[in-house]
């Protein structure tokens, strides 16, 4: 006598697991679990930052270092309001932060219109690759401050000088980046692609740029810290305004606060523009984005 099949549709497992029509797990206990990781993640952060809080209170209001050299947190966050109102060095805080995330829009834009498009034609075409991947490998590995003296130089203390500087920091591991993401596509696909009448440019268009999409994100990722880090050094040596000529002008007179105040702020617009490239990632390449 044979035993009839037990149905699939919503049995339960062995181990108890709800099953859904295809053996997978309830969608229910799916949210479930990613609450949990996000929940345990964020409670993590906020552990951290409160630790991290109260071991610089303590530092400072036990005198474990002099005052002058580490103020009190409730010291640097009036600091900060007074920055935002009165200002420092002819300018105020929102006056310095402009100048900073207008230098590095116009880099970054430049730096978009230009290095995914040459990463696209390395990748696909060999005198182009010949002509631009030396160039490319031969100045990436240089500090970019190396150069600025040059730059000062060439196009004295302005605008152009900074903004050219970011923009070749941002230009180089994009292009490199696209490029790598450009050749992993997969021959099947372009042939695929190919026979179905598509042109060289619909190729590139609806093919392989989706399909380098991920790595082109990544490398963005990665060029924007290395842009945004370079243009604070570049504003220690040649500027009038921005966050990194704030903090100088400030360390030369020893105002501490000032200068604690002015990384703080730099570091959480550092912040803010990784989280937001986190986001685009996850909504442009959902399958590959991080968790």
């Amino acid at each position: 006598m044979s035993t009839a099949e037990p149905h699939r549709t919503g049995s339960l497992t062995n181990s108890g697991t709800h099953v859904g029509i295809q053996g997978g797990t309830r969608p229910d206990t799916v949210g479930r679990r990613l609450f949990q990781r996000i929940d345990a993640g964020l409670a993590a952060t906020v552990v951290t930052v409160l630790t991290l809080l109260a071991a610089w209170w303590l530092a400072s209001h036990l005198h474990w270092v002099p005052m002058v050299l580490l103020p009190a947190p409730e010291t640097v966050a009036g600091k900060l309001v007074q920055l935002a109102t009165e200002g420092f060095d002819d300018a105020t805080l929102g006056q310095h932060l402009l100048a900073s995330l207008s230098r590095i829009a116009v880099a970054f834009v430049l730096a978009l219109v230009t290095a995914i498009p040459a990463g696209l034609i390395i990748a696909t075409n060999r005198i182009a690759r010949g002509v631009l991947d030396p160039v490319i490998e031969f100045y990436r590995p240089i500090p970019p401050l190396a150069y600025l003296p040059l730059m000062v130089i060439w196009f004295g203390i302005g605008e152009l000088s900074k903004v050219l500087l970011i923009y070749l920091t941002i230009f180089a591991p994009l292009t490199i980046a696209t490029a790598s993401g450009a050749r992993r596509v997969a021959k099947s696909r372009l042939l695929a692609a190919a026979s179905l009448g598509a042109t060289r440019f619909k190729l590139l268009r609806y093919v392989v740029l989706p399909s380098a999409l991920p790595d082109i994100l990544t490398g963005l990722r990665i060029a924007l810290g290395a842009g945004w880090s370079t243009l604070v050094a570049a504003e220690l040596i040649a500027a009038t305004r921005g966050l990194g000529f704030m903090v100088y002008s400030a360390s030369r007179f020893l105002v501490t606060d000032v200068v604690i105040a002015g990384i703080l702020v730099i570091g959480a617009i550092a912040l803010i523009l990784e989280l937001g490239l986190r986001w685009l990632q996850r909504k442009l390449t959902p399958w590959h984005a991080d968790d």
